[in-house]
């Protein structure tokens, strides 16, 4: 199994002291200039959490659309999209035109969302639940119509004066292969096996909405096998990807010092927590001596069940120094789990 890496971001933006991301174009620009300078290093992957009503990234394509036209190499992708707030059809022409644009390097995540500042938000753009139906139901009816849309089902009569004929039209443009490179951000271990059914690939955080007592590694490790185990019985043809979300900070510098060095101990330890009127574990935070924390992901059991490891940035601490945790996680970190950079092949001589 190929391991992979990428960069996530949250695309926080603040105007206060310290902050290198002071505006959405600030964190939108940097967004942008992050993901090259983590394809030069052979990082894998670019992806950005999408939120509303916040000081965050929130409309993922354009953004997309434009990392894709700067890199070549590197994946783009979003964990994840919330898709209560989504209209099914101009989500199909947006994700298709940005994976058109950077090649079908598109990996696009979506799932119902987290908890969020607005109350009933995607209510406020215009997507209520029908009566009897949650708001899980709501996300999950509407990544059913984005799936089929992008496969190519007709969604629209077709007008005979202007088409010549009758029947079902497809929306334009669309990319042959983006079907298999949707994901579900799953919570617990039984959206992962309903993920598994449905074709999905899996993405699973740094937080799992429920608790058995056991480490988080290595119930996320056991969500992971239940997902694979229900991929096979469910006969897909293809291999199906999963990745999984930390926390990595290597202490290198007098600068990673200052900003991460004490008060991380608090953070080293999973934490039991309530989210959404129920318990949750969170996972812990690995930051300290690159050696160390090297040793403490190769032994992390849900790193190694997954193919894919996306690593949560402070984006506001700006392009230099994310670069910079990126590189020390390149060089000093990520091989020992079995990861080499995605570098491009040598010139002929």
């Amino acid at each position: 199994m190929k391991k992979r890496i990428g960069f996530l971001s949250f695309g926080h933006y603040q105007p206060v002291p310290g902050s290198q991301a002071r505006t959405a174009r600030d964190a939108l620009v940097q967004s942008i200039e992050l993901a090259e300078a983590a394809e030069e290093l052979g990082i894998d992957g670019a992806y950005v959490r999408v939120h509303h009503f916040a000081r965050q990234l929130a409309s993922p394509f354009p953004l997309l659309a434009a990392i894709g036209a700067r890199t070549s190499r590197i994946e783009i992708g979003t964990a994840v999209i919330d898709m209560r707030y989504e209209n099914p059809l101009y989500m199909a022409e947006e994700a298709a035109a940005a994976d058109l644009i950077s090649g079908e390097r598109l990996q696009l995540g979506v799932s119902r969302g987290s908890p969020e500042t607005a109350l009933r938000g995607s209510e406020s753009f215009g997507y209520v639940p029908a009566d009897g139906q949650t708001d899980a139901d709501l996300a999950r009816t509407h990544t059913e119509i984005f799936r089929a849309a992008i496969a190519g089902a007709g969604v629209a009569s077709a007008n005979p004066q202007m088409t010549g004929h009758t029947g079902a039209l497809a929306i334009e443009p669309r990319s042959a292969t983006l079907g298999d490179r949707i994901w579900w951000g799953s919570g617990t271990r039984a959206t992962a096996v309903w993920a598994a059914e449905q074709g999905l690939n899996l993405q699973s955080s740094t937080l799992l909405t429920e608790d058995t007592g056991v480490p988080f590694d290595e119930l996320q490790a056991e969500q992971i096998a239940l997902y694979r185990s229900a991929w096979a019985s469910a006969g897909h043809t293809r291999e199906p990807r999963v990745s999984v979300s930390r926390s990595v900070i290597p202490i290198t510098s007098d600068l990673d010092r200052r900003y991460f060095g004490s008060g991380a101990a608090g953070e080293s330890q999973d934490q039991i927590g309530h989210l959404d009127g129920g318990l949750a574990r969170f996972g812990r935070s690995y930051t300290g001596e690159p050696d160390v924390i090297a040793a403490e992901l190769a032994a992390d059991a849900a790193v190694q069940a997954a193919d894919t490891v996306l690593l949560t940035v402070p984006n506001q601490l700006g392009v230099d120094y994310n670069a910079h945790l990126l590189e020390q996680i390149a060089l000093h970190v990520a091989p020992a789990f079995g990861w080499t950079p995605n570098l491009p092949a040598p010139a002929l001589a």
